[in-house]
């Protein structure tokens, strides 16, 4: 979905987000002329590894309501040890990153975090839930740092996948009206789906 015009550019009906599905959508796309700037997306590997095979040079923005999401799931609401409380605190501030002050502020309390916390964590048993929880959300974090804040250099690069994610949600709840649909007439709804909310006013695909 292209996010300044708010249109699919492309669907297409798969079992599941992977290199080999994503790669030809992607070649596909660039095939036709297009040449994105950034695109915005979850943290799957294997998806953002296509994308660079096919555009090296293409911006990953990390969407951040997925990253924050993800953390506070691995967290679990309720943290048994004070780090992980305060890095739930931490990750919920994600969402109101809207400038570069925000972001400086963000990536010093971050660093503060790791500072007060790092010994305390080396000392907890390696196979333990607090562990565990503590050292993924320190790699989501880490992982995604790098390509978290292209958007504050772009008005029109999103910072979430949310645009996208609310028209899946409205095809979804469509679908589920029409449970029992044989595989052709799934894929021929969807195409239908796309064309009327979105393509008809599209002339590139």
């Amino acid at each position: 979905m292209d996010n300044t015009s708010k249109s699919v550019l492309f669907y297409a009906y798969t079992p599941k987000e992977s290199y080999h599905n994503v790669y030809p959508m992607a070649k596909y796309l660039k095939e036709h002329g297009l040449m994105p700037k950034a695109i915005t997306l979850d943290g799957h590997i294997k998806v953002i590894d296509a994308i660079i095979d096919v555009w090296p040079s293409v911006l990953i923005q990390r969407c951040q309501y997925h990253i924050q999401r993800q953390g506070l799931s691995w967290l679990r609401t309720y943290p048994k040890t004070e780090a992980g409380i305060a890095l739930r605190v931490l990750l919920n501030s994600i969402m109101n990153i809207k400038t570069n002050n925000d972001k400086a502020m963000f990536m010093k309390n971050y660093d503060n975090w790791l500072n007060k916390y790092k010994v305390f964590i080396k000392t907890l048993p390696r196979n333990s839930v607090a562990n565990i929880d503590l050292k993924r959300t320190m790699a989501l974090i880490n992982n995604a740092l790098p390509n978290m804040f292209h958007y504050l250099k772009d008005q029109n690069i999103a910072s979430t996948t949310n645009l996208l994610e609310n028209f899946y949600s409205q095809l979804k709840h469509h679908y589920r009206s029409h449970r029992g649909l044989i595989e052709q007439h799934k894929i021929a709804y969807l195409k239908w789906f796309c064309y009327l909310k979105s393509c008809k006013n599209n002339n590139i695909f």
